[in-house]
């Protein structure tokens, strides 16, 4: 029997990279999971990858709309038959460079899809039950480094994850004992997502990093499983810095 058997799992943004990475890790570990990201032809290359429908189901749309929520909340019931985990791994940063560069109206976006939407992700879910008394319900919010310290290129970015971290510290407070909030922030983890960040120099900013690698989404899925798993039972409204290191020498 693996960490979560039995479990089922939302997963946002997991079509590929580190949310994919994630479902994986659950569902190796057996969970059930229900994936979402705005394309269904990769969502269901992604399934088809899990292990089909026995194991996981894609849902197809805009993580920041409501009515998407509630339906991917409804399709974790009626495919799997509850609700014990939600990972909220979208995110999006369209803009490089500085801050004051950047136009309110995309601002607006970044904080909306990485702050708002993760908030009303959680919000839906426990109003319709989140977890169970005989096992409480697990978030895990996917935030950055970029949100401890300035970047200097990617600061919107920091900016909403810094407020994903403190809305994590704020729900972890209030939502015991029946859901626990948890956050993980990564430094650059080598997803097409981040390719900004290290492709074309990838040794050069390894170098900064003590264990000497980029990360891998393996990485971030082992730090998400322990946090939503019974082994982190007592914890709640942390986040797990998982950065190879980098941040020891205060480099992003």
């Amino acid at each position: 029997m693996g960490s979560h058997t039995g479990a089922v799992a939302i997963v946002t943004g997991a079509s590929r990279g580190i949310g994919f990475g994630i479902a994986q890790r659950l569902v190796t570990e057996g969970a059930r999971v229900v994936i979402t990201a705005r394309k269904p032809e990769p969502l269901a290359e992604a399934v088809a990858a899990l292990g089909g429908s026995e194991y996981a189901v894609g849902l197809a749309g805009n993580a920041a709309d409501e009515a998407h929520q509630d339906e991917a909340i409804a399709l974790a019931r009626a495919a799997f038959g509850g609700l014990d985990y939600l990972v909220n791994n979208t995110g999006i940063n369209p803009v490089y460079g500085p801050i004051l560069d950047v136009d309110v109206d995309v601002v607006r976006k970044v904080l909306d899809v990485n702050v708002v939407a993760a908030f009303s992700w959680i919000k839906k879910a426990v109003a319709t039950g989140l977890g169970s008394p005989d096992h409480p319900g697990s978030v895990v919010n996917i935030a950055s480094i970029a949100g401890l310290r300035a970047s200097g290129t990617i600061g919107w970015y920091g900016v909403s994850k810094a407020a994903l971290i403190h809305l994590t510290m704020e729900l972890g407070h209030q939502l015991g004992p029946d859901v626990r909030v948890n956050a993980v922030a990564p430094a650059v983890v080598k997803t097409q997502f981040a390719q900004a960040l290290y492709v074309g120099r990838e040794e050069k900013v390894a170098a900064a990093y003590p264990l000497k690698r980029l990360g891998v989404p393996e990485d971030i899925a082992g730090a998400v499983s322990f946090l939503l798993s019974r082994d982190a039972a007592w914890m709640t409204g942390q986040t797990l810095v998982v950065d190879g290191g980098v941040t020891l020498g205060g480099a992003l």
